[in-house]
């Protein structure tokens, strides 16, 4: 493998050799399924919309298979405050966002945002894009297996509040999945983990993982958790 910033115009590969079992679902789910599964809301067929990717990590901690997430400073113009997946907006330099620009830009955004040594990744599958019509961008999800796991942290605190791991066992246990409901009328789902509210975007890509992976267990839809319009 190779850092993310050693990578600028050279390719950067998918490949599913040798990841844990337990990753097949999700292995599977990626390759399955459509984009129509995952949201309503799909990339606008004029091409409109900021092309930018988010890094889905999975690794392995001492609670079993986890999910790397960070923060959102509470400064931010956008999604502020937010428990997001890292990730941004692509850069020229990333290359082509039809190609694999998208997996460059997961990988910069994660060392950029969280200090990840990019080096210790394996990514091993791409979700279809999505559309985030709040903030107007077209999002990849590109999904990795942290092979050698390396210190993370906050690297810009002007950006991101803070760094965390989310075990899977906890993403799937009944007592802490919720229904967000927005004054606008939308609903979606949540998670409360690790001190946090994790919701909107990130939270309907994990839910969605989840099901279609066959990890998902029943819950009460309709434990609900009010949002203000700020959010």
């Amino acid at each position: 493998m190779t850092r993310a910033s050693d990578t600028q115009g050279g390719r950067v590969a998918l490949s599913k050799d040798g990841l844990p079992g337990w990753l097949d679902p999700v292995v599977h789910a990626v390759e399955t399924v459509r984009p129509s599964q995952l949201s309503r809301f799909l990339p606008p067929e004029d091409g409109a919309g900021r092309q930018s990717a988010v890094l889905v990590l999975f690794g392995e901690g001492t609670h079993g298979p986890e999910l790397l997430l960070m923060e959102r400073a509470s400064s931010l113009r956008s999604h502020a405050g937010q428990p997001s997946f890292p990730g941004g907006a692509l850069d020229p330099e990333d290359g082509d966002p039809r190609g694999d620009g998208p997996l460059r830009a997961a990988l910069r955004e994660a060392e950029e945002e969280t200090g990840l040594d990019a080096s210790g990744v394996q990514l091993f599958g791409v979700l279809p894009r999505l559309y985030i019509p709040v903030s107007g961008f077209v999002v990849t999800p590109v999904l990795g297996w942290w092979r050698e796991p390396s210190p993370v942290g906050v690297v810009d605190p002007n950006e991101t509040a803070r760094v965390f791991t989310v075990p899977v066992v906890d993403l799937t246990d009944p007592a802490n999945r919720a229904t967000t409901v927005h004054p606008s009328g939308h609903r979606g789902p949540a998670f409360l983990v690790e001190s946090a509210l994790v919701w909107g975007f990130t939270a309907g890509i994990i839910d969605r993982l989840l099901h279609f992976a066959g990890w998902e267990r029943p819950w009460d839809r309709e434990k609900q958790v009010p949002l203000d319009w700020r959010a």
